[in-house]
């Protein structure tokens, strides 16, 4: 049986630890499976690829309560940081981009990203992979 490998994007927007989470554990599942995967965080998910930014992230901010009972329950699960999705996700072979418009806007450059992470730009990044992929997910 012959397959076609999926194009998928990813957009992320928010800072908010759970959403960064989730966005990347989906697109390394999806990596690890065969997908070409590229994730894109525009807006204030950009200081989620800041590289002093990614550690301080927090679940819940607005409900801390529950914030820290996700936070201990993901402890207990022993799933990977944040961090280790990133090195994990960009060293298996996905694509990092950052916002170049929300990137300044938020006081980084783009000596301020993650390794792996690189300026997007939007003209090509929407033509060569959102135009082609077979899902466009937003978290």
């Amino acid at each position: 049986m012959e397959t076609t490998k999926k194009v998928v994007s990813v957009m992320c927007f928010h800072d908010e630890l759970c959403q960064v989470f989730n966005a990347m554990m989906t697109a390394l599942s999806l990596l690890r499976e065969g997908a070409e995967v590229t994730v894109y965080f525009g807006s204030r998910g950009v200081n989620a690829v800041h590289r002093d930014r990614v550690g301080a992230l927090a679940c819940l901010p607005d409900q801390p309560e529950l914030g820290e009972a996700v936070m201990m329950r993901m402890d207990e699960l022993d799933v990977p940081s944040v961090e280790d999705l990133f090195f994990m996700f960009t060293h298996e072979g996905g694509q990092v981009l950052a916002c170049p418009l929300n990137v300044p806007l938020f006081g980084m450059s783009e000596s301020n990203l993650i390794d792996g992470a690189r300026l997007a730009e939007p003209a090509r990044y929407y033509k060569e992979v959102v135009m082609r992929a077979d899902m466009n997910l937003t978290f």
